[in-house]
């Protein structure tokens, strides 16, 4: 059965930026991931999946965010010829920054610059 070790966390996005959702899992024999929004696998020129060199996982990024449109739970399922497991994260869309107040602003900007991007090494 597989196994995440690296599981997608709720974001909050503003929209005209990006959003990017990691996801990895182990297993024998090795799980492959696929993303889903509202229950449809995501396709469109905004939604891009980036695959783990080694397989093990991808990022799901989206860019430009649009308020309505991407405001979701998107799902990580990870599947093998033992099983499938699930996980989800939500992504929350603000409106374009000149609607923000400047408080408001200056601690979603702190925020983001606080996101942490998992790279896995390549050798």
């Amino acid at each position: 059965m597989p196994s995440f070790i690296k599981t997608p966390e709720d974001q909050t996005g503003i929209s005209g930026g990006v959003a990017s959702f990691v996801c990895q899992a182990v297993g024998e024999p090795k799980p492959r991931i696929t993303w889903m929004k509202k229950g449809k696998k995501v396709s469109s020129q905004r939604f891009e999946v980036v695959e783990f060199d080694d397989g093990s996982g991808s990022v799901l990024r989206i860019q430009p965010l649009r308020t309505h449109r991407d405001e979701a739970i998107y799902e990580c399922t990870a599947t093998n010829s033992v099983g499938e497991i699930n996980t989800s994260a939500k992504l929350t869309v603000l409106e374009g920054k000149n609607t923000l107040s400047p408080s408001l602003s200056l601690s979603l900007s702190l925020a983001l610059s606080k996101t942490a991007y998992y790279c896995p090494s390549t050798s």
